[in-house]
C-alpha cells in the first residue's frame, strides 16, 4: 500500500477494532490492513524462530530505542501469554483467504 495506492482502493479507512466477547471468552482484533499472503503467514507467523524477538534484542543491544518493539513482531507473540489458542483470519488483496491457527 505504500508503493501501490491501488491496493487501498477497496478500503480507504484504516482502523483497528478490539471486540471483547465475555460469553465466548474471546478477544477479537480486526483491522482493515492489506493482509498477508500465504508465504507471509508461513514466514512471519508459522516459525517462532523468526518472531522478531531475536532481531529486537539485537537492535536494543546496538542502541535502538525500546519504542521500536512493534517493528519486530514481538507484540504478536505476547498473545500466547494469555491465550490457549490464537487464530488469524487473513485476506490479502491479490490472494484467497487463509486461516492460521496455533
Amino acid at each position: 500500500s505504500l508503493t501501490d495506492p491501488r491496493v487501498l482502493e477497496g478500503e480507504r479507512d484504516h482502523e483497528i477494532k478490539i471486540i471483547p466477547n465475555k460469553d465466548d471468552n474471546t478477544l477479537t482484533i480486526h483491522d482493515t490492513g492489506v493482509g498477508m499472503t500465504k508465504a507471509d503467514l508461513v514466514n512471519n507467523l508459522g516459525t517462532i524462530a523468526i518472531s522478531g524477538t531475536k532481531s529486537f534484542m539485537e537492535a536494543l543491544s546496538a542502541g535502538a530505542d525500546i519504542s521500536m518493539i512493534g517493528q519486530f513482531g514481538v507484540g504478536f507473540y505476547s498473545a500466547y501469554l494469555v491465550a490457549d489458542k490464537v487464530e488469524i483470519h487473513n485476506k490479502n488483496n491479490d490472494k484467497e483467504q487463509y486461516i492460521w491457527t496455533s
